[in-house]
């Protein structure tokens, strides 16, 4: 995660983001968005994470969106880059974040997507541990091209799924993979091409369609370890959708980043994901 010390929402690149809103009441906005901040390392915590935390930078206000950093799996870091302009200046930054976790362990390989090549991160390459697999989004922010990068640097299938909408702008914004295989998802982000790839993919009794009010509040762009999804506030049908499955739903209130147009996955990017089942390292160690 990066610390929000230099968030504010002073653009806009994508429709969410309302700086006018903001700047009505910055000061206000930003003391909530330390205590939202706070709040979610809390339930992250107490869902069973380790967190790390990195500085940010004065003028990279979105740099708080952890997620758009890079594509992690098995310890290797795949860094993006990004379209907006914007956000451009978070690349060298990042960079030099990992190869400073690099030095100390916590991965062990740091490289980045070409230039010329749009990937915005985590948001945009989704793992998902139970179908060993990456789902990724383009037609946004990322470019289709990304996905030939990330298969052939990670070595794992990719499934591409176009996206419409300029407001369902990465794919993590839209769709998430539960722990248990189930998918969480927004339908109208998608293309029917990408709706049957999902339905390919993700048996119907594995699938949690989340409706306008869920997908309005981002809680789709949720964090899911083991039996806990953390998300943004949510409405009562997908938070009892989620309980019926056996899930706890770990809430948190994330306004004032939905203002910029991130919530939970956002605003962090996993470190830890495997390629290998977690029994099979176990008996490999």
């Amino acid at each position: 995660m990066t610390d929000p010390q230099w968030f504010d929402v002073s653009y806009q690149i994508n429709p969410w983001m309302r700086p006018g809103v903001w700047r009505a009441n910055a000061a206000r906005h930003q003391r909530a968005a330390r205590t939202a901040f706070d709040a979610l390392v809390a339930a992250l915590t107490r869902a069973g994470a380790s967190v790390e935390i990195i500085d940010g930078a004065p003028g990279l206000p979105d740099m708080v969106f952890a997620a758009n950093a890079a594509v992690v799996l098995d310890s290797r870091v795949l860094v993006g880059r990004f379209r907006p302009a914007e956000r451009q200046g978070e690349e060298g930054r990042y960079l030099a974040a990992f190869r400073a976790l690099q030095s100390r362990g916590v991965v062990e390989e740091v490289a980045q997507i070409p230039a010329g090549v749009f990937q915005e991160g985590a948001g945009d390459a989704i793992w998902d541990a139970h179908r060993g697999q990456f789902w990724t989004g383009f037609g946004q922010r990322s470019d289709r091209a990304a996905n030939d990068e990330i298969a052939g640097f990670f070595g794992r299938p990719v499934v591409p799924l176009e996206l419409v909408s300029p407001r369902f702008y990465h794919l993590d914004t839209c769709f998430c993979p539960l722990s248990g295989g189930e998918v969480l998802y927004y339908p109208p982000a998608f293309t029917p091409a990408a709706l049957a790839e999902i339905h390919a993919r993700v048996p119907a009794d594995q699938r949690i369609v989340a409706d306008d009010a869920a997908a309005a509040g981002l809680c789709v762009n949720a964090v899911c370890i083991g039996d806990t999804v953390v998300m943004a506030k949510a409405p009562q049908v997908l938070r009892r959708a989620l309980e019926q499955r056996g899930y706890h739903v770990a809430e948190v209130d994330l306004a004032p980043f939905i203002l910029s147009g991130g919530a939970a996955f956002c605003l962090t990017l996993r470190l830890d994901h495997a390629s290998a089942p977690a029994r099979a390292a176990t008996a490999a160690a």
